[in-house]
This record gives structure tokens, C-alpha cells and sequence, in this order.
């Protein structure tokens, strides 16, 4: 009998569950057409391994690269493991800034884990943080001692939040506090942070910045050509222009006149019940619904009832547009970027001065997108930036045998996107985006999350987590990636160095997973070290210096994948040591690390651990079972009796004051 996943297993992985229907070949299928069977001498060892595979992935967009950053290695290497505690490199600290239930409002209470309440949690750090968003204070400098941090918070494990919730079935111990304690832990945070002169980063309580955004008491509005449609309109909301929150945020990013752009991602497992309009179940059963074992809101707040409110989950899957330096503005879902599981909002410009938002949708299969603005954006005038993001074209990418490819127009009345296949508007285009992809042929991805432009290069990666369920049957060449446990990492360059380009070429920088194993079809630079190799790539960074770094998420299957807790490392991208990968940093057991963000000088590192215990406890040696409140597998980072494992954001200085990593 295959064992049951808890809840936040299960959600942690719904993006290794694709959707079934018609798509073009996946990105691994050109890439084994495109290498042939140059890889079959790479059967026997790593030099061999290596000196067949990597030249032909690392000689790709290598040469006649200009740029060239200072070495990447300036620290000492963390090594592989997993214990109940995180690891930083020798020369460098990781603090702890804040954690679950510490006090974000002026009038926040201090956590008490014993008495939590939907209405202190309003006011305090949410859970699970992910992405994490820097705007320099004064707004338009370049200071790298105060700034507004955006954090999102992704989900929440309550199993590890809450005594008592070790039932099979969550629902069984969920009552309306709890849930909603549960919903006013979701969202977003913002809060002014400070360097001391002792250079010690402190969250300033008494900003007048400090914010917290929520599904349970936020209300938002819908802009773009969705806005008021009837297909988002509902007994709540007879209009369609206005919903309450924003839930299941991931990657993200800030904009260029300092607003922040809040994905939502799995959206999907926070209804229950059966819809009651038939017109909506295709579009529903695209998106994943139902959800398995959902977030029981729904018994409290009937908008999450798909029973009641059928078109509810329309008014989810936006990008939020939110703006940090007015406490007291309405954040707007920004319809004309598309619908669909989002992870990551990285923008980059035009040679014409237009903005391009590059969006990967976080399942296996699906696809990346890029969104570029009608308009040009106005350094000098913010507020002539206010609606720049809701007109525009949204594009899909598909990506070509010869290692080109091309970004395809999502616009009603082309490419079959009309009356007769479904689109009666532009608004039907943008609410069943996944739906319009397939249409246009897109190129199906393995789980694209973060995507980062490189502004000293031009170049874009794009992270593809892994592709577990891919058969073999869906790979060509000796060299199979069939259930693919550790993903891979594209670099794109666009048409003419133009992001406004339709086109692109594609290359493989990295095939992640342990090189020393030909099976597994890994591909580094050939002096990759034994702690610097990595599998399933999640969110990246480009530090001011250009150069790259990626943070890991290996799941509850973190065994299997490397055998290792997830991490942060740095990637070579150019030159001589193009591939070339190092670990700065190593996770607690179950834990993941996002959203890596630096300061603008790179002297401070800004770093999210999320779910600490929770993910893979069962092959922990030492403790093999579930992690719970009462029995966490740590309880790191108080490591104090009775409390719970508390996701947490983490300062990165080097010892010397210096970049980090440098």
C-alpha cells in the first residue's frame, strides 16, 4: 500500500502531479534529439562522464561572453548532510532576523505558541516564508543598510503549528480558529529592516511601513482585461472587480518604481466541495481540481466552498501588484500576466524602454511565459507607472530542436484562440492561460519555477525542478532523464540581446544530480567537488556582481535526490568555470531555502528557510517517523522545549564585511 502523505507533504508536492492533456515534446525530449548519442561514452566513470557530456552542454553560449566576474569560490564550502540545524560557510554568519509569530505591527503581542490567535497572527511574521523582495530606503537610491523587506508566505503546516493534529484526515482537527489562524499566517509581510553599526540587520517595529497582507482580511482589487467578467463574478462579489487576499505566494519580484508582484501557485488546494456550474469543471479539472485532501477554509468562509461560490477560484492564480511605501493602498491582481500557478515575477527591459516580466507555472509539464508591458516605463513619474502592467501581450515559450525558439503571442482571435475553440474574449485567454498554451503549442517544461534575468549578461535561467513522472517512453538518446529526481537549469539568451525579441536561442548550463553515477546523466563542469553538486534547482539570485546563485527544494524525497538537506550554492555561468557549483549554506532537516536576495553593495545576503521538520522526516535516520507539534524532528531555531520548528528569515554577512561570497 503506497503511504499516505500529510497534508503539507501533499501540498509541498502538487507540483509533481502534472495535468493531463495534448502538448508538444518536453524540453528534455529536444534536448536528447539535439545531443544525439554523443552521451553514450559516458558510460564509465566521471572523467568519462564528464568529458563526453559537459562540453557539449558547457561549450554551448560559453565563448565570446565579455563579461566575467571576480571568483565565485571566496568561501569555504559547506559539506553535504543533514542534521537538525543549518550550516554556513566558516568565513561567513547566517542570523537569525525574524521568525514565525514574532511581533511585524507596532501592536503586535509577543508569540505565545500556547495561545495563538487569528487576531495576533494578523500582526505577526506569517509562516512559511518564500520569496523575499529588497526596496533601498530612500526609494530610487542604492543604500544597502535600510530598505523594506517583501516576504511571502506560501502555506502553512499545521500539523507542526498546532497539538493535536495527527489525525490522517487534517479536517478532523480543524475548527474555525484554527483555520483562520491558518489563513491570517498566509500572504505577504512587509517590514523596514536596518544595519547597526555594529552591522547587525534589526526589523524596525515602529515603521510606519510595516504591513501585513492576508487571505483572511485584505481586500484587493482585479484590474485588466478580466476585471468584472462575469466568469469572475460571484454571490460575494456581483461585480468582479474586487476579491479578499491573495494565497499560495511563491517567487516573486519587485518592479522598477519599487512595487512588489506576489505569484500565487498552488491555489488549487484551498477549496473543497464539487462545483455547481458545469461550464467551469474543464477549466476547474485543468488547473487541479479537486485537490485531494484541501485546506477545510471552505467549512468557515463559504467563498472557499466550490459547492457555493463555483467561479471563486477564477479570481485566484494572479499576479498582485502591492505597494510597499503605502501602508494603506489596495493591492490589485494584475489580470493581463495571465492565470495560472505562478512562481516568479523577474523583470527585465526593452531596447525600446517597454518592461518584460519572465513567469514560470510551477507544475510538472507546464510552461514559461513572459509578459511585456504596451507601455514604456517612466523613471521620473512613478505614478505613471501605476497601470503599466495591465496592458500589454502575454507570450508562451516553445522551444526548437536546433536550440532556438520562439515566444507565441496568447491573443484572442490568433493562433486558434477564438470562438470556436472556447475564447469568446481576451478575458477567456487570460483566465484558462494554460488552456491557450496548449492551443499554441507550447513547449511543456519539467516544474519551471524561478527565472531570473541577468542584467550584466542579458541572459535569462530558468530553474526546472525535476520531472518525476516523465516515462521513458517521453525521452530519446542514451542519456534517458525518465523519472527525473534532480532537474536542470536553462540559460536563454533573447533575439538581438532585446528581451522584446519573439525569439531566443537555448542551451543546458547544468544536467544537477551526483556526477559520479553515469545512470543519473548528470552534467557539471569537470572539477565540481563532492559538496558542490546539487539536484531539483528552486529559487535563484544574480548578485550585483552578475554572478548566479540557486537555492534548492528537494521535497520529502530529498533521500533519493542527493542524500543531503537542501541548500544554497553558488553557479559559475561564464568562462572557465562555467558549471562549476559551490555550497555557502545547508538547511535543517525537511526545510527548503528561498528566496535569496541581496543588498545592492552584495554585502548582505537575505535568505527564507521554510517548513523546518517537515519534509522527508521518515529517512532522517535517528527519528523515521512523522514529524509533529509534539515530537518535531527539530526544533530549530530556538531549540527551546515546547516549541515547534519556526520558519525563518536569515541575514548572510561575511565575516570580513565584505560581498558575500566573495
Amino acid at each position: 500500500m503506497t503511504e499516505r502523505k500529510s497534508l503539507g507533504e501533499e501540498l509541498a508536492a502538487a507540483d509533481d502531479e502534472p495535468v493531463a492533456r495534448a502538448t508538444s515534446p518536453s524540453l528534455a525530449t529536444l534536448w536528447q534529439r539535439r545531443i544525439g548519442r554523443r552521451d553514450v561514452l559516458a558510460g564509465f566513470g566521471k572523467a568519462a562522464l564528464l568529458a563526453s557530456v559537459s562540453p557539449a552542454i558547457l561549450s554551448l553560449a560559453a565563448c565570446g561572453d565579455s563579461y566575467a566576474p571576480d571568483d565565485i569560490f571566496g568561501f569555504e564550502e559547506v559539506p553535504r548532510g543533514v542534521d537538525e540545524t543549518h550550516h554556513i560557510a566558516a568565513d561567513h554568519n547566517a542570523d537569525v532576523l525574524i521568525r514565525w509569530g514574532d511581533p511585524v505591527l507596532p501592536n503586535a503581542p509577543p508569540f505565545d505558541i500556547a495561545n495563538q490567535s487569528a487576531a495576533a497572527q494578523l500582526r505577526q511574521f506569517g509562516y512559511n516564508n518564500d520569496y523575499i523582495g529588497f526596496v533601498p530606503l530612500p526609494l530610487g537610491s542604492n543604500s544597502s543598510d535600510r530598505g523594506l523587506l517583501c516576504i511571502h508566505h506560501e502555506y502553512t503546516n499545521d500539523n507542526l503549528m498546532h497539538a493535536g493534529m495527527t489525525a490522517e484526515d487534517p479536517r478532523e482537527n480543524f475548527t474555525r480558529e484554527i483555520v483562520e489562524i491558518s489563513m491570517a499566517a498566509h500572504g505577504g509581510t512587509i517590514v523596514e529592516v536596518a544595519r547597526g553599526k555594529d552591522g547587525k540587520w534589526l526589523v524596525v517595529r515602529d515603521s510606519e511601513y510595516n504591513r501585513r497582507i492576508t487571505p483572511l482580511t485584505t481586500d484587493m482589487t482585479i484590474s485588466g482585461p478580466a476585471a468584472g467578467h462575469p466568469r469572475l463574478q460571484t454571490g460575494e462579489d456581483p461585480t468582479g472587480h474586487n476579491v479578499i487576499g491573495t494565497i499560495n505566494n511563491c517567487a516573486g519580484g519587485i518592479t522598477p518604481w519599487g512595487t512588489w508582484l506576489m505569484s500565487e501557485e498552488n491555489f488549487n488546494f484551498y477549496f473543497i466541495g464539487e462545483p455547481a456550474d458545469e461550464m467551469e469543471a474543464a477549466n476547474h479539472a485543468r488547473m487541479g481540481f479537486p485537490a485531494g485532501r484541501a485546506y477545510p477554509w471552505g467549512l468557515y468562509h463559504k467563498r472557499f466552498d466550490l459547492s457555493v461560490e463555483p467561479k471563486e477560484p477564477n479570481r485566484y492564480g494572479w499576479v498582485v501588484e502591492v505597494d510597499p511605501l503605502d501602508p494603506f493602498s489596495t493591492p490589485v491582481k494584475r489580470t493581463a500576466l495571465g492565470r495560472f500557478k505562478h512562481e516568479g515575477c523577474e523583470n527585465a527591459a526593452t531596447k525600446d524602454g517597454r518592461l518584460v516580466i519572465y513567469m514560470g507555472d510551477d507544475q510538472q509539464f507546464e510552461y514559461l511565459y513572459k509578459f511585456i508591458t504596451a507601455g514604456k516605463v517612466d523613471s521620473d513619474d512613478r505614478a505613471a507607472s501605476a497601470s503599466l502592467l495591465d496592458e500589454g501581450t502575454l507570450y508562451v515559450a516553445r522551444f526548437e530542436e536546433d536550440g532556438s525558439g520562439k515566444w507565441m503571442p496568447l491573443v484572442h482571435g490568433k493562433n486558434g484562440l477564438d470562438a470556436a475553440n472556447g475564447f469568446a474574449s481576451q478575458a477567456d485567454v487570460l483566465i484558462e492561460t494554460r488552456r491557450a498554451a496548449d492551443l499554441v503549442g507550447a513547449t511543456p517544461l519539467d516544474r519551471p519555477e524561478d527565472v531570473e534575468p541577468n542584467p550584466a549578461t542579458g541572459k535569462i535561467y530558468v530553474a526546472l525542478t525535476n520531472s518525476k513522472e516523465r516515462r521513458q517512453d517521453q525521452v530519446d538518446g542514451v542519456n534517458p532523464r525518465a523519472a527525473n529526481l534532480w532537474g536542470q537549469i536553462v540559460e536563454m539568451e533573447p533575439g538581438d540581446g532585446d528581451h522584446g525579441s519573439e525569439n531566443f536561442t537555448w542551451t543546458l548550463i547544468v544536467k544537477c544530480g551526483e556526477p559520479r553515477f553515469p545512470a543519473i546523466g548528470a552534467a557539471w563542469h569537470p572539477d565540481i567537488g563532492e559538496n558542490g553538486w546539487f539536484t531539483c534547482p528552486d529559487n535563484m539570485a544574480v548578485d550585483p556582481k552578475g554572478r548566479l546563485w540557486v537555492a534548492t527544494d528537494q521535497g520529502s524525497g530529498w533521500d533519493a535526490s542527493s542524500g543531503s538537506a537542501d541548500g544554497l550554492y553558488a553557479l559559475a555561468t561564464v568562462g572557465e568555470k562555467r558549471g562549476l557549483a559551490r555550497r555557502i549554506f545547508r538547511a535543517p532537516i525537511g526545510a527548503e531555502v528561498c528566496g535569496p536576495c541581496f543588498t545592492p553593495d552584495g554585502t548582505t545576503l537575505f535568505l527564507a528557510v521554510q517548513h523546518p521538520g517537515a519534509d522527508g522526516t521518515k529517512n532522517y535516520k535517528g527519528f523515521e517517523r512523522d514529524s509533529t507539534f509534539e515530537d518535531p524532528a527539530t526544533r530549530w531555531p530556538d531549540f527551546e522545549p515546547g516549541m515547534p520548528p519556526r520558519p525563518s528569515l536569515l541575514v548572510i554577512t561575511a565575516k570580513n564585511g565584505g560581498p558575500v561570497g566573495a
